[in-house]
């Protein structure tokens, strides 16, 4: 005599039913959520790391205004905004001169590579090829923009899409400050959401990989990316004061050199060189002297913002993550990628850690 299995009467499958098509519509109002914030993730993303690297400064702030904290909130997102807004405009405006300058130039016949000065007659052989190839620029720049047009292109490409993903980037830095500062108008009510978030993905070691959120965040923002910006600020004011052509492209490149931790060096020495070339000896050992000190400030900056402890993640992760974020999500990736693969870097690091440790106490 057959004999009907327990597990699946009637009851059970209606259990079981159920909760599929509780777990259906749970996942399609997720889908539905996550589709409509696709746009605005990685500005949410953004605004979040902010901060919690800024959260130590806001609070000196307000407490600054007697803890009037709308005024603070006020006061913080103007001073935030206009270390962003001011470079940026004066980036751009140099740009357009300078393209204005180019155009003007070629209209009217004049050399738009100034030829090698006397100078570099002085050079090492090395360099020969280098100078060939600059005084065949300037005597008639077509011949070489001919000779050398598949690099030209590729390099002139690449360089179009980094200038149209900085546009956008400086874009989402706005939003992502401006949506930050409301974060931390209300960071006591959200510090506790973050924890019991923690906590209820995590489980009872919630609370300590939210504690390592906030110091990996904080020490990546101040030690690497806050120490490239102060850099990439410092080569900008002396490539203006010193009059540099298309100082405001150079610039951002450092930028970026920067927070890769290749630092400024392949750009900046090229360009103090090239300087001593075009113009007087004074306003040349002025930007190098100026350049020197900023390339040396990093040893200086960055034992400031880390202290003397180990830096939170090794070089290469750094360096693997803002590449990484900026072929992936572009200018802002290139910020945010360092952030969040230093954070997976020592979540895995504490995984083994936790391990390693039930080992020892079994």
């Amino acid at each position: 005599m057959n004999q009907k299995n327990p597990y699946f009467n009637n009851y059970n499958f209606e259990k079981i039913a159920d909760t599929l098509i509780r777990l259906g519509v749970l996942f399609l109002l997720i889908s539905w959520c996550y589709a409509i914030l696709k746009p605005f993730v990685l500005i949410l993303i953004w605004a979040a790391v902010i901060a919690i690297a800024f959260s130590p400064v806001y609070e000196s702030i307000v407490k600054l205004f007697r803890g009037k904290k709308i005024v603070a909130t006020v006061f913080f997102t103007i001073v935030l905004l206009s270390i962003l807004i001011i470079p940026s405009v004066l980036v751009s405006q140099s740009l357009y001169e300078e393209v204005n300058n180019f155009s003007h130039t070629y209209q009217s016949g004049e050399h738009l590579i100034p030829p090698p000065g006397e100078s570099t007659k002085n050079w090492p052989t090395i360099t020969k090829p280098i100078l060939e190839i600059w005084k065949s620029a300037s005597e008639d720049i077509s011949n070489v923009v001919f000779k050398y047009s598949d690099q030209l292109k590729v390099v002139g490409e690449w360089l179009l899409l980094a200038l149209a993903g900085v546009g956008k980037g400086i874009l989402q830095f706005i939003a992502s400050i401006i949506i930050a500062m409301g974060l931390l108008l209300y960071s006591k009510s959200l510090t506790s959401v973050s924890k019991n978030i923690f906590i209820k993905l995590i489980g009872s070691n919630g609370e300590h990989y939210a504690l390592i959120t906030v110091i990996t965040i904080r020490n990546v923002v101040k030690g690497f990316l806050g120490v490239a910006l102060i850099q990439s600020l410092m080569v900008g004011a002396g490539f203006f004061m010193a009059g540099v052509p298309f100082a405001g492209i150079f610039t951002i490149i450092c930028l970026i050199l920067a927070i890769i931790q290749i630092g400024i060096g392949p750009i900046a020495i090229p360009v103090v060189i090239y300087m001593y070339s075009v113009t007087d000896t004074t306003t040349a050992t002025l930007l190098a002297i100026w350049i020197g000190i900023t390339m040396i400030s990093d040893n200086v900056l960055k034992p400031i913002f880390l202290g003397r402890g180990n830096p939170p993640a090794p070089m290469l992760v750094i360096f693997l993550g803002a590449i990484g974020g900026f072929i992936y999500n572009g200018f802002i990736g290139l910020f945010l990628g360092a952030v969040i693969l230093t954070l997976g870097y020592k979540f895995f690091l504490s995984w083994i850690e936790m391990i390693e440790d039930e080992k020892i106490e079994e």
